[in-house]
């Protein structure tokens, strides 16, 4: 079943916390719910980014586009497993990803940080 959805009305954690449930409205007005688990909500995440890149490609057909979101601050702090550091970014109005970062790819890190980088530059890692 495919529903093509108007706009995001609502967005909720269960109770429990075992799940979380996306309100909106479809195209002729209706209201509806999609609830995910907490176990997929994660692979659900992780698919929305590429997703929202390769739409843009396809549909300006440049495949040199990126979905760039404006950092507005960020903070490091320390894993329980000592071998790794959390990485904590943020954009203005709230949206935060974190991401856990070994101990040797810090480093790394830090110093691709400090380097100038030449014009039109991609430094994959």
């Amino acid at each position: 079943m495919e529903i093509k959805v108007r706009q995001l009305t609502t967005c909720a954690v269960a109770a429990d916390g075992g799940a979380i449930s996306l309100g909106f409205e479809d195209v002729t007005g209706n209201p509806a719910a999609v609830s995910v688990s907490l176990n997929q909500v994660g692979a659900l995440i992780m698919t929305l980014p590429g997703l929202l890149e390769a739409a843009l490609k396809a549909r300006y057909g440049d495949q040199s586009l990126r979905y760039a979101y404006p950092l507005a601050s960020w903070a490091i702090e320390q894993s329980t497993d000592t071998t790794q550091r959390i990485i904590t970014l943020q954009t203005e109005d709230g949206f935060k990803v974190r991401f856990s970062i070994p101990r040797d790819e810090q480093s790394l890190l830090g110093e691709a940080l400090t380097q100038p980088m030449p014009e039109m530059s991609v430094r994959p890692n």
